[in-house]
């Protein structure tokens, strides 16, 4: 008898987490193979590992794309859902990869709008006080947009990363736990100085290292997405994800000069294609700007 998709996927996650993958990532695999096992069911088939045939996976994509599913979430299932495959291949569970032949959706590049520097003043407004959430989500604010680190990144600091006496930098643990030095800058630091003194009477305090706490602990990714969303209602402005400020940070460095290479760097990128995706946010501002400064016509 065949095995249950369940049963094995209880498998690759413990997998998975040996391999040292996120949370975060393990969760948004495991979406794409939860979504196509709840599709077995529903057409009447066995949630089992003989149902990840190539006529199955691609009319399930195709019943994705037909409900209105965006191609860059059709993408992100056909990822998740092929790695859990190739796992099967390589574990001997699956003789071969029913995927092969099946294209993922193309995804056309869309500029990610830009967080205004108003909308980002309504934000640091609404925790102004002296609570310690206020203080907490001050310096978190702060961070996001005058460091561009990772959503990721910012949950992931801990106390022995943020370095106020010597440097004014945080120490980022990045994609593959790379590490890399962020500096910040003098309100940043005010902000991280105050949290810091606030944090000490937090009643977990002794508890963890983890920089940012809430009621039961370290907060995570969705944690920090989570403080972020109350602001955001709290401001009374349109809906802003962590990411945003991550590709403001890329074009404010861009449009005053900041050198590609120094980007690179501190974005914590391997790839030259992702300053080609995060500068694409506001590129027309930028040359216009650019021939501005230039006026090329005007020399004559």
């Amino acid at each position: 008898m065949a095995e249950l998709l369940d049963d094995v996927a209880a498998s690759w996650i413990r997998d998975l987490r040996a391999a040292d993958r996120s949370p975060r990532t393990i969760k948004q695999y495991m979406l794409a193979v939860n979504q196509f096992r709840d599709w077995l069911v529903e057409h009447d088939r066995e949630p089992t590992v003989d149902g990840l045939t190539k006529h199955a996976i691609a009319t399930w994509l195709g019943d994705l794309a037909d409900a209105g599913r965006e191609p860059a979430t059709l993408q992100i299932r056909y990822k998740g859902l092929h790695r859990f495959v190739r796992w099967l291949v390589a574990e001997d569970e699956l003789e071969k990869d029913p995927m092969a032949g099946i294209e993922p959706a193309t995804v056309k590049p869309k500029p990610v709008p830009l967080v205004t520097d108003g909308d980002v003043t309504k934000l640091l407004r609404t925790c102004e006080g002296k609570s310690y959430d206020d203080r907490r989500d001050q310096a978190i604010l702060r961070v996001l947009f005058d460091c561009g680190i990772r959503i990721s990144e910012c949950a992931g600091l801990e106390l022995a990363d943020v370095d106020l006496k010597h440097h004014d930098v945080v120490r980022v643990h990045g994609k593959g736990d790379v590490e890399r030095a962020v500096p910040f800058g003098a309100k940043t630091g005010r902000a991280l100085d105050r949290f810091l003194r606030a944090r000490r009477d937090h009643r977990l305090a002794d508890t963890t290292d983890a920089l940012w706490l809430g009621i039961r602990g370290g907060l995570t990714a969705d944690g920090v997405e989570y403080a972020l969303k109350k602001r955001v209602r709290q401001a009374g402005i349109e809906h802003i994800h962590a990411h945003q400020f991550r590709h403001g940070f890329a074009h404010s460095w861009l449009v005053q000069g900041g050198q590609e290479r120094d980007l690179k760097r501190l974005m914590g990128w391997k790839s030259d294609s992702m300053l080609e995706r995060y500068g694409s946010s506001a590129a027309d501002e930028r040359a216009r700007a650019a021939f501005k400064r230039m006026r090329l016509g005007d020399r004559l």
